[in-house]
């Protein structure tokens, strides 16, 4: 019986033993720290960029741009984004919408880029490219280039040109000379 009640005390003091330790430790064990703020959507991170197509950086886009010769640029975007957001400096125009009514003006033998705004549209003309046989080696879009510190060409438009010669009476010009033309016979 001595030796029960001895083998009984030594469990229960190595059960005591290891719940002081395991409570111990749980007094000691930091709090769960606040979960992080979400980190901002970057290229490299964003979850709605679906597409097989590679989305490009600014350093990857630069280092193709150094052989022109075996790159294509194809810029998707409508005229007025071009001209509200700039681009780069020489590229192949072809509307989203018209990109597959417009595939024999595309080169087959070139690495193909393909760009829009924030890469979406880009992405997704590109996997359609790729689909059909084109050499698409990424997608970019301007703003993310722009917003890593890439230049754009900004096309602004001309102003309209002042008429040389015009009559200073208002009279349309055409008016002017058939009535000198008319004088002089």
């Amino acid at each position: 019986m001595r030796a029960t009640t001895l083998l009984f005390g030594l469990a229960l003091g190595a059960l005591s033993s290891a719940l002081f330790a395991a409570d111990g430790a749980a007094q000691q064990a930091p709090a769960p720290a606040a979960p992080a703020a979400p980190a901002p959507v970057t290229p490299q991170n964003d979850p709605a960029y679906t597409y097989k197509t590679l989305r490009l950086n600014r350093a990857a886009f630069d280092a193709l741009l150094a052989k022109p010769e075996d790159l294509l640029v194809l810029d998707i975007r409508r005229p007025d984004e071009l001209i509200k957001n700039g681009g780069f400096p020489a590229y192949l125009s072809i509307q989203t919408k018209d990109v597959q009514k417009h595939l024999s003006y595309i080169p087959r033998d070139r690495l193909i880029v393909t760009v829009s705004n924030r890469a979406h549209r880009a992405g997704a003309v590109g996997d359609i490219l790729a689909g059909l046989g084109y050499r698409v080696v990424g997608a970019i879009g301007v703003l993310d280039y722009q917003d890593e510190g890439g230049t754009l060409t900004k096309i602004a438009p001309p102003a309209p040109a002042a008429a040389a010669g015009a009559p200073a009476s208002g009279a349309p010009a055409a008016a002017t000379s058939a009535a000198t033309t008319n004088g002089a016979k």
